[in-house]
C-alpha cells in the first residue's frame, strides 16, 4: 500500500488499540495489541507518518533510530538484587529501567497523557548483541524486567533487504505476534502531501514532468546511488532559504541531496530553467494583471513542457497567497476565541489576570504538543503568533490604563479590528490573482489540455482548494462547471458504446 494507506491503517489500528469497555478496559487485551511493523524503502515517509497520526489523534510520541543504542541503552543496567524463595535468600538479576521505557514514562510524566505510540525506525538493522533484546520487545512489550505501560502502540519500522545490506530476517514466532504493513513510494500521495506542505515549486513541478525520478535507488560501482522523498523534501526546504538569502543552488549542492548523479544534473538543469521562466513569463505581472500581451502569444506558443513548468509557476504563487490568507483567516478565529473568552469574563476579574490566564493555557497546551511530539511545523508557527499578539494586546491594555471592561473591550476590538481587515486584504488580493491568473491563461491557452490540468491542480491543491472555497473564483467555478460536464458528456458516450456492444454481442449470441 501506500504511505497515506498506511497512515490510516495505523491510525485505525491505535483507535481499536484504545477503545475500551463499559468497565474501563481496553477491548482488545494489551497480550492481543499486536505491534505494527512497518517496512518499505527509506526515505518513504514513515516517520512523517508517525508525527501526523500523534498530531491528529492527540496521543503522545517517543521516537527512536534503535541502530543508535547499545543493548545497555535500550535494556537497561543489570544489578544484583535479594530476594527470599522458601525461606532462603537469593542473588538474583534485575535491570534498571531501559532508556527507551524511561522516555516514555517522562513523557507521560511531562504531558498528562498516558496514551501513545511508540516509534522504533530501522528495527532490522539492530546489532548482534541487541537484536535477541528487541525480538523480546516486539513479542512480550518487554525490556528486562521492565514492561511498557498500557495504552501504547508499539510501531517498529525497517527497510526491505534490497535497500539496506545489514537488515536482520525476522523469525517465523515474531511475524507471528506483529501486525506487518508494507508500504511503497507513491508519488501521487506525495504530490498531494507536498501540496500541503507547500513544497518549492520547482521540485513539485519538475517532479510533475519527470515522475519517474521520485523515488529511484540504483546499485553502482561507487555504491547505492539514489533519490528519495526525503530528500526531495529537504532540498526544498534549502532551495526557500538559499532564495531569502539570495543564493543559487547549482548542481553541486542538489547533488548534496539527490544521490543519484543524473537525476541531480537534470534537475540543477531545470531549476535554471525555471528560474529563467519566472523572468521570461513574469508571473507577478501576470498574477497582478499587468503582463504584456506578448507574453500570452509567447507562452501559448510554448512547448508543452514549458507549458506546465509556467503553470507550476503560477499555481504556486497562488498557493502561497491562499496559504498566507488561510493562515491569517486561523489566527482571527482564535483570536476571537480568546477576545470572546476575556469578555464574558470580565466582570468576573480584570483584564490582566483574565489574558493572563488565557496567555498560560495556550503557552501550556504549545508546551505539551511539543513534548508529546504532537506539534507540526504550521500548528507552531500559528500557535506562537497568536501568543505574541495577546501579549501585545495585554502590554497596551497596561499602556493605556485600561480598566474598565467597556474601555477594555472597545481597545481589543480594535486591534482585534486590524487583523480582521488584513484577512480580507489578503483575501482580496487573493482573489485579484485568481482572475488574473485564469484571465491570462485564457488568453495563452484557451480552451486547451494545459488548462484543464490548472482546473485539476486548483481542485486537488490544499490551499487553493480552501481559498475558492471560502472566498469564491468566478473563472474557476465556470471551467470547473465545463471540466464536469465534459465528463459526464464523456461517461453517457462510454455508457452508450457499452450498451451497443452487449446488445450486438446478444444479437450474435442468438443468431
Amino acid at each position: 500500500m501506500n504511505i497515506k494507506q498506511a497512515k490510516q491503517e495505523i491510525t485505525n489500528t491505535l483507535r481499536a488499540y484504545l477503545t475500551k469497555d463499559e468497565l474501563g478496559n481496553y477491548l482488545i487485551p494489551s497480550v492481543r495489541q499486536r505491534p505494527v511493523l512497518l517496512m518499505g524503502p527509506p526515505g518513504v515517509g514513515k516517520t512523517q507518518i508517525m508525527e501526523q497520526i500523534a498530531a491528529e489523534t492527540g496521543v503522545g510520541l517517543v521516537s527512536y533510530t534503535i541502530t543508535h543504542h547499545t543493548r545497555q541503552s535500550a535494556v537497561g543496567l543489570p544489578f544484583i538484587e535479594k530476594r527470599t524463595y522458601g525461606g532462603r535468600e537469593y542473588s538474583v538479576t534485575e535491570y534498571t529501567m531501559s532508556e527507551i521505557l524511561s522516555s516514555v514514562y517522562q513523557l507521560m510524566e511531562r504531558t498528562g497523557l498516558r496514551e501513545g505510540i511508540l516509534f522504533l525506525d530501522e528495527i532490522n538493522c539492530v546489532s548482534e548483541t541487541l537484536a535477541p533484546m528487541m525480538l523480546q520487545f516486539l513479542q512480550c512489550k518487554t525490556f528486562g524486567n521492565q514492561k511498557l505501560p498500557e495504552g501504547w502502540l508499539i510501531v517498529a519500522a525497517g527497510n526491505p533487504p534490497e535497500y539496506n545490506k545489514s537488515v536482520r530476517d525476522f523469525d517465523v514466532v515474531t511475524l507471528d505476534r506483529v501486525k506487518r504493513i508494507d508500504v511503497e513510494a507513491d508519488f501521487g500521495v506525495w504530490k498531494e502531501y507536498a501540496r500541503r506542505r507547500g513544497l518549492h515549486g520547482a521540485v513539485v513541478s519538475y517532479l510533475d514532468i519527470k515522475k519517474e525520478n521520485f523515488y529511484r535507488l540504483e546499485n553502482t560501482v561507487d555504491g547505492m546511488r539514489f533519490a528519495t522523498a526525503r530528500g526531495w523534501e529537504d532540498l526544498s526546504e534549502l532551495l526557500y532559504a538559499y532564495e531569502k538569502l539570495g543564493l543559487a543552488a547549482d548542481r553541486d549542492v542538489v547533488g548534496q541531496y539527490i544521490q543519484l548523479p543524473q537525476v541531480a544534473r537534470d534537475f540543477a538543469g531545470y531549476l535554471e530553467l525555471y528560474r529563467k521562466y519566472q523572468k521570461t513569463y513574469q508571473v507577478e505581472a501576470i498574477l497582478s494583471g499587468t503582463a504584456p500581451s506578448v507574453t500570452a502569444l509567447e507562452l501559448g506558443a510554448a512547448p508543452f513542457d514549458e507549458k506546465l513548468s509556467v503553470l507550476g509557476l503560477v499555481l504556486s504563487r497562488l498557493s502561497e497567497a491562499a496559504g498566507n490568507t488561510r493562515r491569517q483567516d486561523a489566527l482571527t478565529e482564535r483570536l476571537h476565541a480568546a477576545l470572546t473568552e476575556l469578555r464574558d469574563r470580565l466582570p468576573e476579574a480584570d483584564a490582566q489576570t483574565i489574558l493572563g490566564q488565557i496567555l498560560w493555557k495556550r503557552r501550556e497546551k504549545l508546551r505539551v504538543a511539543g513534548e508529546a511530539g504532537q506539534l507540526q511545523k504550521e500548528e507552531r508557527h500559528l500557535a506562537q503568533r497568536e501568543i505574541r499578539i495577546l501579549e501585545t494586546y495585554q502590554s497596551q491594555l497596561v499602556s493605556q490604563d485600561a480598566k474598565e471592561a467597556d474601555a477594555v473591550m472597545e481597545l481589543v476590538r480594535e486591534w482585534f479590528s486590524e487583523e480582521v481587515d488584513r484577512r480580507e486584504q489578503l483575501g482580496t488580493q487573493c482573489g485579484a490573482y485568481f482572475d488574473n491568473a485564469f484571465h491570462f491563461l485564457e488568453q495563452a491557452l484557451g480552451q486547451s489540455q494545459e488548462l484543464v490540468i490548472f482546473v485539476t491542480e486548483i481542485t486537488a491543491g490544499y490551499d487553493t482548494s480552501w481559498f475558492v472555497e471560502n472566498f469564491g473564483c468566478d473563472a474557476y467555478f465556470r471551467h470547473n462547471k465545463e471540466l464536469l460536464f465534459d465528463d459526464r458528456r464523456r461517461q453517457i458516450r462510454a455508457d452508450i458504446a457499452a450498451a451497443k456492444a452487449a446488445q450486438q454481442e446478444e444479437e450474435q449470441h442468438h443468431a
